[in-house]
């Protein structure tokens, strides 16, 4: 069926006069049954993550490890330009359209078979944007006749599917004062649920969510405590209890960013939003856990209240976030399954909560070396912190003392997402092992500047790698197996029901793996780093795989005496395909 693009006859009278296109006419993508059932179609990818859970996990299994060695490339688009930069873009593909995002707040529609491109819509930056850690996206979010996605001024923009051109566009907040965002948004029950980036500008972190037809804000919620909520054009309920965890005014400039943006497990009708650091990075200005910075918090996406939190790193002085997303999953363990979500937090922890309340389950190491905590005490959830290890207290205008802890500040896994396999049982984590020397120092809050307190330097911890791909068993907590890259990893994960695990390195390779064993089972140079998360369907009878390619994001910016070791590393920006012909 075609539905009639909604536009006033004024401007369709102005464009006809002017010579340009009239309203277009859209056929109807994707309805809320059908989002709710990414994660079991194969013809499609319709969600970020492969499925509102965030498994990435694709039933397909044409490909597999004896079969994958004969995908090929069948063609690669370019973002053309300068704007190359970093490309953390995850592929929605609908209807014989692909649509991906790209640096500077960039998004294309692109032809699935031949690889043309169908149309490009570029956002319109004004100077002045203050993104964090690098200029990236992660991808857009595709409903009925649009296509949404976030960009780096803090502003939502739904664009018509089959045109590319502007339905609404909605401000999230003021970019001036450090907010950006660069979140894939979500869509559930007609609402785009989004998040936003700037903690270390000292904004204020929050979930909203906005009717997806107008983009008319329907409720906001704030990640830290003491600021009110609203619904429906009114004040709501105030997160958590004013001054509760935080010490006078600082819950006004408290970072708690959601900048990673969320999952949604339709079985308890839940929202998982990971929040990010407190601010400032300097702990001792802030004392208290500084709830519900670092933390995972379960929200009711009808009104934004918080159902539940379970905070990862209370009075985080290391930068560790808790932003990293909760995957649902079913934990099958003595004799009984329960309704589980998993979590790698930057921390270093492999944590599994009961996703229906929040309480602990398991925590176990992921990376090798966790200098921060002795370990995670079930019965509290909290950490039994090393006093020791935490950066010392400035004294008048000096640093304080630096301390040496791991992970570093980018994470034992920062932003890429793993992938949950419902077939072997086990979790992919993209893991890297380094740390930093970390000192605090004194920090005063001004609107639109940096607002750490703190200075760093990453170091690799080994000599022979960083990256390290890692499968985990979440009954356990014990590592099945592991592949080391010399590079750290910065890509997603995908996995399959072919016993395949597909990622990239900064080397410009994609890789797959058999899932059970971790033997590398086939590889493939894109030309520049892969930072991108892959995906997976099926087509005219034939398994495809697309992934992005572009070296980038915070491993160049940030990385200290890594992205020394990596700065030879080409950028890039294109989009590549791949199949596995018929026989």
């Amino acid at each position: 069926m075609k539905r009639l693009f909604r536009t006033c006859l004024l401007a369709s009278a102005m464009a006809a006069g002017l010579g340009l296109s009239g309203p277009a006419l859209a056929a109807d993508g994707p309805n809320n049954d059908d989002l709710l059932n990414d994660a079991t179609s194969t013809g499609d990818v319709l969600t970020y993550g492969m499925g509102h859970q965030a498994q990435r996990f694709s039933p397909l299994d044409k490909l597999n490890p004896d079969t994958v060695k004969g995908l090929v490339p069948v063609w690669s688009f370019s973002f053309g330009g300068e704007k190359q930069r970093g490309q953390e873009s995850q592929p929605i593909i609908h209807d014989g359209t692909i649509y991906v995002t790209g640096s500077y707040s960039r998004l294309y529609a692109v032809d699935v078979k031949t690889g043309q491109k169908k149309w490009q819509y570029d956002h319109r930056l004004p100077e002045g944007i203050m993104p964090c850690c690098d200029v990236v996206n992660r991808g857009a979010a595709l409903y009925k006749d649009k296509i949404y996605f976030a960009t780096l001024d803090a502003r939502l923009v739904a664009l018509n599917k089959d045109t590319g051109k502007v339905v609404w566009s909605k401000k999230i907040e003021d970019y001036k004062a450090g907010y950006s965002a660069t979140a894939a948004p979500l869509i559930v029950d007609g609402k785009v649920i989004t998040g936003n980036s700037g903690g270390e500008f000292g904004i204020i972190g929050m979930v909203e969510a906005r009717d997806a037809e107008t983009g008319e804000l329907v409720w906001q919620r704030p990640t830290i405590e003491g600021n009110m909520g609203t619904l429906n054009g009114k004040e709501s309920t105030m997160t958590g209890v004013m001054n509760a965890s935080w010490s006078g005014d600082l819950y006004k400039t408290g970072g708690g960013a959601t900048w990673l943006g969320g999952t949604y497990d339709p079985e308890t009708k839940t929202l998982f939003f990971g929040t990010g650091n407190p601010a400032p990075w300097n702990s001792h200005l802030r004392p208290g856990d500084n709830l519900y910075t670092s933390s995972t918090l379960a929200i009711d996406p009808a009104n934004g209240d918080i159902k539940w939190h379970y905070q990862t790193t209370p009075h985080d002085g290391w930068d560790f976030d808790g932003v990293n997303e909760l995957v649902s999953f079913d934990l099958k363990k003595d004799g009984q399954t329960i309704k589980a979500g998993a979590k790698a937090d930057r921390n270093g922890f492999f944590y599994v909560l009961d996703r229906t309340n929040g309480k602990l389950l398991s925590a176990s190491p992921f990376v090798t070396k966790i200098t921060w905590a002795k370990e995670i005490d079930v019965k509290t959830g909290r950490p039994v912190y090393n006093d020791d290890n935490r950066p010392g207290t400035p004294v008048g205008a000096e640093k304080g003392k630096s301390v040496f802890a791991a992970p570093a500040f980018l994470g034992a896994k920062n932003w890429m997402p793993m992938a949950y396999s419902p077939a072997t049982e086990l979790f992919y984590v993209p893991a890297n092992e380094w740390g930093m020397d970390i000192w605090n120092e004194p920090i005063t809050y001004k609107k639109g500047a940096a607002y750490l307190g703190a200075g760093f330097t990453i170091k690799p911890l080994y000599d022979d790698y960083i990256g390290a791909l890692r499968a985990i068993d979440p009954k356990t907590g014990k590592i099945v197996w592991e592949y080391k890259n010399p590079a750290p990893l910065w890509g997603g994960v995908l996995t399959t029901g072919g016993n395949l695990v597909f990622t990239g390195t900064p080397e410009g390779y994609l890789k797959a793996f058999d899932a059970k064993t971790g033997k590398e089972a086939w590889k493939f140079n894109t030309g520049s780093g892969v930072v991108g998360s892959p995906v997976t369907w099926e087509q005219d009878g034939e398994q495809y795989v697309a992934v992005v390619s572009g070296w980038g994001g915070a491993v160049p910016l940030w990385g200290g005496d890594v992205a020394k070791l990596v700065k030879d590393i080409n950028q890039g920006g294109s989009l590549w395909v791949f199949k596995l012909p018929k026989a």
